[in-house]
């Protein structure tokens, strides 16, 4: 006799959602696909026929509402986040939300508080993808003090993705869609958070360089209200320094990395174009790639982790809602530090 049925409800099935959470979902005994709703109902049926998914609805709160949907996968952008997750939530349906957790800190302490209330339902953030394949080495690496005393960090997040300017305005420049989530800023420093101490404090500078784009939804042009460029530099708890450079408009940047220096050696990941690790230790010449079993290589696994935590088989580890609120905490610093030009300290 097999397991009830989790009957999943999908609220924006965006490229990631198609990507990932429909054939994750899929893939996994007794789950079923119930609903679905887009922005449009023209792309909310195509996405319906195409996964064979029987329920469509004219809006998302019909969605939250049906009494069949035990669970709500958030796909939007985040300005729809906090409202339908404490609606899902408030009607007993455990809650599958995209990154970033919300627009802003308040939002995302909101989330949490209504999460609090509803002790007995799953409520999980799409983790940042970058470092889970070789979390388990790193961890390892650095509780075996492979590094020795943590000294300096660099995160790198700098590409070309926003250089082109004739190309039609990108949510992730939009503050009223995105909130406080700069750039990369959000999903690489979730990344580094799994690594290293809190951060105790930043200080952060940013820049629109091109501040005017096509209008991504009507005639002409637009504003753009979020950083194509922004450099943060912060202390994280026992004294190490950190330096953050992202970027959207610079040709030919060093992509997506994170370095970790110690007294004793370094660690640098890369996460583009492919993940890989390179470390170095004291007495030797050069950095060198490792190789890690394929057996001790994790990976994304977020809508069975999703699952059996709702089934009461293991707790949620990428991402809870209290790590989510941490990270948003962090963005909220980086944008008043920006506004103010000053240091801003944690926590807030």
């Amino acid at each position: 006799m097999g397991k009830k049925t989790i009957r999943i409800g999908i609220v924006g099935a965006g490229a990631n959602t198609k990507a990932r959470h429909i054939p994750g979902f899929q893939a996994i005994d007794d789950v079923e696909l119930a609903g679905v709703v887009n922005s449009t109902q023209a792309s909310t049926d195509k996405v319906a026929r195409k996964y064979g998914i029987p329920q469509t609805y004219s809006h998302w709160q019909e969605l939250v509402e049906d009494p069949e949907i035990d669970a709500v996968v958030i796909g939007t952008w985040p300005d729809l986040h906090c409202e339908i997750t404490c609606m899902a939530l408030e009607a007993g349906k455990h809650v599958l939300t995209e990154a970033r957790m919300a627009r802003n800190l308040e939002e995302a302490r909101k989330m949490l508080k209504v999460s609090q209330a509803r002790p007995d339902l799953i409520a999980q953030i799409v983790p940042s993808p970058f470092g889970l394949k070789y979390n388990n080495e790193i961890i390892k690496l650095i509780s075996h003090q492979y590094l020795g005393q943590l000294r300096e960090v660099i995160v790198q997040g700098a590409d070309d993705a926003f250089w082109d300017y004739s190309k039609k305005m990108h949510w992730r420049l939009d503050k009223e869609i995105s909130g406080n989530n700069m750039l990369t800023m959000g999903i690489l420093h979730e990344t580094l958070s799994r690594w290293v101490p809190a951060t105790e404090r930043v200080f952060a500078q940013s820049s629109i360089f091109e501040p005017v784009r096509p209008s991504a939804t009507d005639q002409g042009n637009a504003n753009v209200t979020l950083p194509d460029s922004l450099q943060i530099v912060s202390r994280l708890q026992g004294g190490a320094n950190v330096i953050y450079h992202l970027s959207g408009t610079i040709l030919f940047g060093p992509g997506l990395q994170i370095h970790l220096y110690g007294s004793l050696g370094t660690i640098k990941v890369q996460f583009t174009p492919e993940e890989k690790i390179f470390v170095g230790h004291m007495g030797e010449d050069k950095l060198k790639e490792i190789q890690v079993p394929q057996e001790e290589i994790s990976g994304w696994r977020v809508e069975s982790e999703f699952i059996g935590a709702i089934r009461g088989e293991e707790v949620v580890h990428f991402t809870d809602f209290a790590t989510g609120v941490k990270y948003m905490e962090f963005s909220e610093a980086v944008a008043r530090s920006c506004e103010q030009n000053q240091p801003v300290s944690l926590p807030l």
